[in-house]
């Protein structure tokens, strides 16, 4: 096991009422906030919009919103979001919402802290020291935002997409009620399930040694979302399964699984391309491309290959034949996303040609070589690219 430091300060609550808690969460931190959310019909429709600002006047909270967030943020919401903290002097920023809302907020939340421009964060000029608090009412379980101190952005100036890590980052409250799950499209439903998978995949494929406490947490972790996601495909009103996925959003990407280990984290830098050059749904690239990179990897090591196929997917061993099983595993996790009807291929997600896969391999690799299994450079990932097509 490798050195770590962990921090988890956010509160989180799980009921059938949780968000209507809001108001009284914001209150012990600011007397006013920033109501950040998609500002679709959903929102309204649903009567979610007017339980949050019922829950914000009963707890005598003043709330500014900033509807518009759209999937893959843009910097351009978040720099209005932050023109209304420094016109208003908001103390805090409430995101109602999925992972997009969730890393708006938190971005705004850092850029209203600092007199230059968001940007700067995540194009590596600034280091971040300090936020606005942030607070969440989860409505769609997928990326673990609203647990983790990370927060990712899209540049349509520049066709960048990058993220920001930083503890001060992780939300101080997260509401989750899973009734407001239970109208999420199956679509959407199987992106957020793949999305929280691979983070999993991202942890669990280290280097790390003498590992056994995480590694065996990342494969309950793994079973479950099998077991929960057969469920849900067979019936998705399935409240427990709902609950469980929201839970297990968070436990999948909130550090606690990387705890002692190095991570990889090569297919999310690859992935992040397609999605700010094609504004492809970031759990459809993860399904595309993570089979595709273990293929390009598993030899480096083969028996974490081959654990995965037996603990998670109950291949049986064949000891004359480790790359055999290995395959199969890999094979496995395809066939996983398949059942669910995830694309596995780049012309499902709408890349016709390999036009751009040098630049995106370029741009994923400009702070230098990527992954912590395997270090792959721009030829290793344009090869990556095109074992999608």
């Amino acid at each position: 096991m490798d050195s770590f430091e962990f921090m988890s300060p956010t509160k989180f609550i799980l009921d059938k009422d949780a968000d209507q808690l809001c108001g009284q969460e914001i209150r012990k931190i600011s007397d006013n906030v920033l109501f950040v959310h998609y500002g679709d019909g959903y929102m309204y429709k649903s009567g979610l919009h007017g339980r949050i600002m019922d829950a914000l006047k009963a707890a005598e909270v003043t709330c500014y919103e900033l509807p518009g967030v759209e999937p893959n943020p843009k910097v351009g919401l978040v720099r209005e979001g932050i023109g209304l903290c420094r016109e208003h002097q908001i103390g805090c920023v409430l995101a109602v919402g999925g992972g997009s809302v969730i890393d708006t907020a938190k971005a705004v939340a850092l850029g209203a802290k600092y007199d230059g421009d968001v940007w700067d964060f995540y194009s590596k000029k600034a280091v971040p020291t300090e936020a606005l608090p942030v607070g969440t009412v989860m409505t769609l379980p997928a990326t673990g935002s609203e647990g983790s101190n990370g927060s990712v952005l899209n540049n349509p100036e520049t066709g960048e997409s990058a993220d920001v890590m930083a503890d001060f980052l992780r939300p101080a409250f997260t509401l989750m009620n899973p009734d407001l799950t239970l109208t999420i499209p199956r679509r959407q439903t199987v992106f957020g399930i793949v999305d929280m998978f691979s983070h999993v995949l991202e942890r669990y494929f280290s280097s790390s040694v003498n590992v056994n406490l995480t590694d065996y947490m990342c494969e309950g972790v793994m079973k479950a979302i099998l077991v929960n996601a057969r469920a849900l495909m067979e019936n998705m009103d399935d409240y427990n399964a709902r609950a469980e996925f929201m839970w297990t959003a968070i436990v999948a990407h909130n550090g606690l699984l990387a705890a002692g280990r190095n991570q990889d984290w090569a297919t999310h830098t690859i992935g992040a391309q397609l999605s700010a050059q094609y504004n492809a749904v970031h759990g459809s690239t993860l399904s595309v491309l993570f089979p595709c990179w273990a293929k390009y990897v598993y030899k480096e090591n083969i028996p974490r290959f081959v654990q995965f196929a037996n603990r998670v997917f109950d291949v049986e061993v064949d000891f004359y034949d480790q790359e055999k099983t290995a395959l199969e595993g890999i094979r496995r996790l395809k066939e996983f996303f398949l059942s669910m009807g995830a694309p596995v291929t780049l012309k499902e997600i709408g890349v016709e040609t390999d036009e751009k896969f040098r630049k995106m391999a370029e741009d994923a690799c400009r702070f230098g070589s990527i992954g912590g299994l395997k270090s792959l450079n721009a030829d290793d990932v344009e090869a990556i690219y095109r074992m999608a097509q």
